[in-house]
């Protein structure tokens, strides 16, 4: 070491360790948001009995990521990645009780105030993807963050498709219906805690502001920062993650009223949980499986241009969403294909994010950005549940197809950073 910074070689051993520390933590905390995603809007419906409400439990979810997002950040700031972490992962533990106490209790107040303490441990989750690109060198950030994005995939996955072995475990010991699966989330929460405080060492943000330090004291080069751009990465992130999160949301109740409405039989709760978790299963794995491939395009493709395929995929899938609704088929393809357009926009925004602006602001700035990203996806969730009771499923791919345009429209903004 030079002055306490890392040298060359290892920064480079550094970030090969921080990542994949973070792409393990990734899986484990996947399996938690999965789960949650998937139960939230059937489990507040349930337990409200109005099917408008269920917009609330995703909502809940992106409301808890907003209010932490921005001070997780100014505390890694301060401490470090690590201690920000961890704070994250001790927000989604106690979440996960309070949810198994209100779905015993049918509380709905309550059940809304453990999903909204799930999100807050998200946001330390959204905030893995940043603490890639601490240590990274600028050409392959891209690459190194859609790894950490990647990693999700497999706890995303696992998250919805444990939902029946989840029930059976639930039943076993007792447990309300619909919330067995959040065991396995409670004990992936727990691993990802312990191995943040053991294995996260050194710190990636401290180690870089240690690194940004020397480097400002040998060179008189200011660092460029572009706001406009910065701005748009911001906008299309959140836009994108609005989209996503608004159909997606509303996608577990409307499956829900076209398995009751298809053959005039009332299915089980066990063959509505079963098809609402391979769809969602489905969908993670497409926002996740070819994170490392947009990762690569937006490092040597470029960042906007990455940000416009996201685009493109999306408005492929609100296609689908609006012209074959009534089809299982049709839902889930617009399910994978909202998940692959998120997918792009977001590793490429988050990468553009990073690359246009100074050090001394990015964290800032990734906190801000995620703390926007959540909070307009609350605000559409909420929206989204008035919609579909109002217009239907292909109502609601109308209203998220008009954000892709927007997007699209301002995308000369981010044109300056463009590669």
């Amino acid at each position: 070491m030079t002055n306490g910074a890392l040298t060359a070689e290892q920064q480079g051993r550094v970030q090969r360790r921080t990542v994949l520390v973070l792409s393990t933590g990734q899986v484990l905390g996947g399996i938690a948001f999965g789960a949650t995603v998937s139960l939230g809007a059937l489990l507040a419906a349930d337990i409200s009995g109005n099917d408008a409400l269920s917009g609330l439990a995703t909502a809940s979810v992106t409301l808890g990521a907003a209010a932490c997002a921005i001070p997780l950040a100014r505390m890694a700031a301060r401490v470090g990645r690590r201690r920000a972490l961890t704070l994250g992962n001790l927000f989604a533990l106690v979440g996960i009780a309070v949810v198994i106490l209100a779905a015993s209790l049918r509380v709905f107040p309550l059940l809304l105030v453990g999903i909204l303490m799930i999100g807050a441990g998200n946001a330390g989750n959204l905030q893995s993807r940043f603490a890639a690109t601490d240590l990274a060198l600028p050409q392959h950030r891209g690459r190194d963050l859609s790894i950490v994005v990647w990693s999700t995939a497999i706890g995303g996955v696992a998250g919805p498709l444990l939902l029946g072995p989840g029930e059976i475990v639930g039943q076993a010991v007792g447990m309300p219906p619909q919330t067995g699966s959040y065991l396995f989330s409670f004990v992936a929460q727990c691993a990802a805690l312990v191995l943040y405080v053991v294995a996260l060492r050194p710190d990636p943000l401290l180690a870089a502001q240690q690194l940004a330090k020397v480097s400002s004291a040998t060179t008189a080069v200011n660092a460029d920062d572009r706001p406009q751009v910065a701005r748009y990465a911001m906008f299309a992130i959140a836009g994108s993650h609005v989209v996503m999160a608004s159909v997606m949301a509303m996608t577990p109740v409307h499956l829900s009223g076209m398995a009751h409405g298809a053959n005039g039989m009332a299915p089980t709760p066990a063959d509505v949980s079963a098809l609402v978790g391979i769809t969602i299963a489905l969908h993670v794995g497409g926002m996740y499986a070819l994170s490392p491939v947009f990762g690569v395009l937006a490092d040597r493709w470029g960042r906007l241009r990455t940000v416009l395929l996201g685009q493109a995929l999306l408005a492929a899938a609100l296609v689908c969403a609006i012209f074959w609704s009534t089809e299982v088929w049709g839902v889930i393809a617009a399910l994978i294909l909202l998940g692959l357009g998120w997918s792009a926009a977001t590793v490429a925004g988050a990468a553009l994010l990073t690359e246009a602006s100074a050090p001394e602001l990015r964290t800032r700035r990734q906190g801000r950005s995620d703390s926007l990203m959540s909070l307009s996806a609350a605000v559409g969730a909420v929206l989204a549940g008035v919609v579909l009771a109002n217009f239907q499923y292909s109502g609601l791919g109308i209203a998220a197809l008009a954000l892709v345009v927007v997007i699209v429209a301002f995308s000369p903004r981010g044109r300056s950073a463009a590669r």
